[in-house]
């Protein structure tokens, strides 16, 4: 069975596409070495597999050519990934969550214009009554 069928088959990736660019970006190793999409897989081989913020390491149990549902994942590859890995990997994704701001959604809309409306008039009132208390 060729390597990004099966990466797409144990849901590894969500499609086959995305298996085969990581082979082609250098994101999969077998045996310490990038391979090609089109390596063999045979079972026992153990595949690294780097993502966005985590290095998993599989092992092939049963090479398969078609996608199965999430619950029959297990029977096809088993998990060598630490638990110290996925906890770390899950504190990155939830700082980058926690650090990123919600991007700019285009144009204000009617009610977004009114509030903003309301806060310059709030800051311009606020200013007059400053520089009155300053004349001499």
């Amino acid at each position: 069975m060729r390597l990004d069928k099966w990466l797409w088959a144990v849901r590894l990736y969500k499609t086959r596409q995305l298996a085969t660019d990581a082979c082609r970006l250098q994101r999969v190793r077998m045996g310490g070495q990038e391979v090609k999409a089109s390596r063999l897989v045979r079972p026992g081989d153990i595949i690294e597999v780097r993502q966005e913020d985590i290095t998993r390491t599989v092992r092939v149990k049963q090479a398969i050519g078609q996608r199965v549902g999430a619950k029959l994942v297990p029977e096809n590859m088993e998990e060598l990934t630490s638990v110290a890995e996925q906890e770390a990997a899950a504190r990155r994704r939830e700082e980058r969550r926690l650090n990123t701001m919600p991007g700019h959604t285009g144009r204000p809309e009617k009610r977004d214009r009114r509030v903003l409306d309301a806060f310059l008039d709030q800051m311009r009132d606020g200013e007059e009554r400053g520089l009155e208390g300053l004349e001499p």
